[in-house]
């Protein structure tokens, strides 16, 4: 073992995250670099500023070099504030100016999905629909078809039930790409999120209007069977869905 006077002097030389290594030797080598002088080295070779004050801005500086020193990535979210049951989701679709589709979607149903799928759909949507990652999917029901020679838009806000307001997602976006590969007409939109974000801005949603495969297509009609909504530029996850809706300005 070292002497407590040798690993003293070499402590001071060693880069933070070796010493940090140093503190899961043992306990006498973790006892020597838990002293606060070793880790305001460490401190001062990154931010020498704050060794001028007399104590460090976070009480300890193994402290502050333990929190800043890396960039924190894969953060854990917080359990979200909003919840699918107090959600519903007002969705409106037209043909030109006609109304085709529309639709008072409780949350809840934005999660369950469509189960089962409809037979005459294209394997790529089927696999699509299957994979496990997170989804908010809904029926179209009633189905409706929309001729492709048509300008096809889309309305949707979102309401709580929890407090009686009101945001909006998409307002009278067009459908402007199809996917005849995958089945699916996109239409998007930036989000209105609230003031209190002021630095958050270019996340779109999306809304993808599912079709089957049919004959019709060739005929210049989509014969939509199901909705998607999702946020993919950002939101992948339940919680990051629902943090983000959190976001929105909320009237």
């Amino acid at each position: 073992m070292f002497t407590e006077e040798v690993l003293k002097n070499v402590f001071p030389l060693l880069e933070g995250e070796d010493l940090a290594a140093c503190m899961g030797v043992c306990k006498q080598w973790r006892h020597i670099a838990k002293d606060d002088f070793y880790w305001k080295c460490q401190c001062a070779k990154k931010w020498p500023s704050v060794c001028k004050r007399t104590k460090p801005p976070t009480g300890t500086y193994y402290k502050m070099f333990q929190t800043f020193s890396k960039r924190r990535l894969n953060r854990t979210l917080p359990p979200p504030r909003l919840s699918f049951e107090n959600l519903e989701f007002f969705v409106d679709i037209w043909s030109e100016d006609k109304p085709v589709y529309s639709g008072l979607i409780p949350g809840l149903a934005m999660e369950t999905g469509i189960n089962p799928l409809p037979s005459g759909i294209s394997n790529v949507l089927r696999t699509h629909l299957a994979k496990p990652d997170y989804k908010m999917v809904v029926p179209a029901e009633p189905r409706f078809t929309v001729p492709l020679n048509q300008t096809v838009s889309v309305s949707m806000l979102v309401g709580r039930n929890d407090s009686d307001k009101v945001a909006r997602i998409i307002n009278r976006s067009v459908f402007e790409y199809i996917d005849r590969s995958s089945y699916r007409a996109l239409a998007f939109e930036y989000l209105d999120l609230s003031p209190y974000y002021p630095f958050v801005s270019g996340i779109r949603a999306w809304v993808s209007l599912l079709f089957m495969d049919a004959e019709d297509i060739n005929d210049g009609v989509l014969d939509v069977f199901g909705i998607q909504l999702d946020f993919c530029d950002v939101a992948e996850t339940k919680e990051e869905v629902l943090w983000l809706l959190d976001m929105l300005d909320w009237k």
